[in-house]
C-alpha cells in the first residue's frame, strides 16, 4: 500500500461526521446562491477559492452591492475569520517542513479541521503530512459538493428559501452551547457575549456582525 493511500484511509473515518453536516451547509448555502440569482459556478467557485463558510454567506450580499468595495470587503474578512489567526498560531510546528503541502494546509484550514488536527494523533506508520493533507482536502471536498448539489438542486427545486442564511449563526449557536455545556469555566463564553452585546450597542443592528 502507497503512503497517499495509507493517509488517506487513515483520514477518511475522521471526516465522515463532517461529510454529514458540510454537505447539508453546504447545500443551504448552495439554495441561497439560486435564491439571489446567482448561478451553480457561483457557489462552485467561491467554495473552492474563498472556503470560509461565514464568509460565503457574506460575500454573496456583497456581490449584489451597486459598487463592490475591495478594501471593505478585506477588512470584513478579517473580522469574520480573525480566529484563523489563532488557529495558524497553535499549528505552527506541525505544519513545519511540509514542502507544497504547507501553503494548501493553510489555505483549506476551518474550524472542522483544525479541530481533527488538533485532537487527533496521525496513526501508526502514517505520515503526518499526507494524513493532514487528506483531512484538509477530504473535508472541502464536502462542502464544495455541497454547494454546487444544493445550487443545482436550488434550479429545479423551489421554495421559499427566507431565513436560510441564519443556518450558519444557528450551526454556531449551538457550539456555544455544548461548550457552555461541557465547561466549567464561563469566563471565556461571558466576554464573547459582553463584547457582541458591547459592538451591538455601539455599531447597531445594521453594522453589526
Amino acid at each position: 500500500m502507497s503512503v497517499k493511500t495509507k493517509a488517506f484511509r487513515a483520514a477518511l473515518p475522521y471526516t465522515l461526521p463532517i461529510c454529514v453536516g458540510f454537505l447539508f451547509l453546504g447545500m443551504s448555502y448552495g439554495f441561497f446562491m439560486r435564491s439571489q440569482g446567482f448561478s451553480f459556478v457561483y457557489p462552485l467557485l467561491m467554495s473552492l477559492f474563498i472556503f470560509a463558510g461565514s464568509m460565503e454567506f457574506v460575500t454573496a450580499n456583497l456581490l449584489l452591492l451597486p459598487t463592490f468595495q475591495p478594501v471593505h470587503a478585506f477588512l470584513l474578512t478579517i473580522m469574520v475569520n480573525a480566529r484563523h489567526l489563532f488557529y495558524g498560531l497553535s499549528l505552527l510546528d506541525k505544519f513545519k517542513n511540509l514542502g507544497w503541502k504547507k501553503p494548501y494546509l493553510i489555505f483549506g484550514l476551518c474550524d472542522e479541521t483544525f479541530s481533527i488536527h488538533c485532537t487527533v494523533d496521525t496513526p501508526e506508520g502514517v505520515d503526518p503530512g499526507w494524513f493532514m493533507f487528506f483531512v484538509t482536502l477530504l473535508n472541502q471536498t464536502y462542502w464544495v459538493a455541497g454547494a454546487t448539489l444544493g445550487a443545482l438542486l436550488g434550479s429545479v427545486l423551489h421554495f421559499d428559501t427566507t431565513g436560510i442564511e441564519f443556518v450558519m449563526t444557528a450551526l454556531f449557536t449551538v457550539m456555544f452551547v455544548n461548550q457552555w455545556e461541557e465547561a466549567k469555566d464561563h469566563r471565556p463564553a461571558l466576554t464573547g457575549l459582553g463584547c457582541a452585546a458591547l459592538c451591538l450597542a455601539v455599531f447597531g443592528s445594521d453594522g453589526f456582525m
